[in-house]
């Protein structure tokens, strides 16, 4: 069960994740070793799932942001489900409910990168597009 210095802890990790367990401890008076358990039996929990960060991807060239909605053909969801994995460019994908079965996120260099995209996925079924302009909050 999380109590409420375990949500306190999940909250700073979410802004800052590399924080050592004595700043941790500082923030909310706890030792280290207090919230070095803490911590470890969230993970082995599963209430922690990852570790991971957050890119800049313009600054590695990647310009364009985008969603795409997917219908994939009947009888290929799975197929499609399994090869979603296979694009690099896809950064997050999730199964949806309504008329579109899968939401992707992407991130290419460019229109033409968006282009070559999607001609590949219009072979799994149609697709919605919706240009990113920019992210209102994190």
């Amino acid at each position: 069960m999380v109590d409420n210095t375990d949500k306190k802890i999940l909250d700073i990790l979410k802004e800052n994740s590399r924080l050592s367990f004595a700043d941790l401890g500082r923030k909310i008076n706890l030792s280290p070793s207090s919230v070095r358990e803490r911590v470890q039996k969230l993970e082995e929990e599963g209430v922690i799932k990852k570790y991971d960060i957050q890119i800049n991807n313009k600054m590695l060239g990647f310009d364009l942001e985008a969603f795409i909605l997917l219908k994939v053909f009947p009888g290929k969801l799975k197929y499609v489900i399994d090869k979603v994995n296979e694009f690099p460019e896809i950064t997050v994908a999730h199964r949806i409910t309504g008329n579109q079965n899968i939401h992707l996120k992407v991130v290419v260099e460019n229109q033409i990168c968006l282009q070559k995209l999607l001609d590949k996925l219009m072979q799994f079924g149609d697709t919605n597009t919706f240009l990113i302009l920019s992210e209102i909050s994190e």
